[in-house]
């Protein structure tokens, strides 16, 4: 499930103070890999990881909401079981912008999760990896974009596409 265009995703990578929600542990994930690649692009990242105190030297918050300020975007990077009591929180921390990642399959995406930000008028990215975006992309990043350009599953400039059915009278993911 997808959810995003070109004009909001390039929105969503102007902003440049992000949290990582759900960075793992273990050093040799591709979360931490994902952590230090934005860092290296110059955006301020704030790992979000309750079990975690410290992460590569910077202070890692249990959740969105003891974040101060608020981040611009969360990047949720956590099972899609989590992800409604994530959008919750980034809706009462005042995060407007949440980006649900998946490289493949629906990955962080629940229709549960869309609909509570449907709700709070948060804006949406959902069901892609950021990375295949970000200019000089690595070429495994490049070639999943061009593999979703070639399947008709690259993000268009048109409305948001392949959301859950919105009821009527009901706004929008932006």
């Amino acid at each position: 499930m997808t959810v995003g265009t070109l004009e909001n995703i390039r929105e969503f990578l102007r902003q440049r103070r992000w949290a990582l929600v759900g960075v793992s542990r273990r050093r040799l994930d591709f979360s931490r890999w994902l952590l230090g690649e934005l860092r290296r692009r110059g955006y301020e990242v704030v790992p979000v990881n309750p079990h975690v105190a410290q992460m590569d030297g910077m202070a890692c918050y249990p959740q969105v909401s003891a974040i101060q300020p608020p981040p611009d975007v969360a990047l949720v990077l956590t099972h899609r079981r989590q992800a409604a009591a994530i959008a919750r929180d980034c809706a009462a921390a005042g995060v407007r912008r949440v980006w649900f990642y998946a490289a493949v399959g629906r990955g962080a995406v629940s229709s549960e999760a869309l609909a509570l930000c449907r709700q709070a008028d948060l804006q949406v990215v959902a069901g892609y990896c950021p990375v295949m975006f970000l200019p000089a992309a690595p070429w495994p990043h490049r070639t999943h974009a061009a593999l979703l350009r070639l399947l008709g599953r690259y993000p268009a400039n048109g409305p948001a596409q392949d959301g859950p059915p919105l009821k009527p009278g009901e706004p929008p993911c932006r």
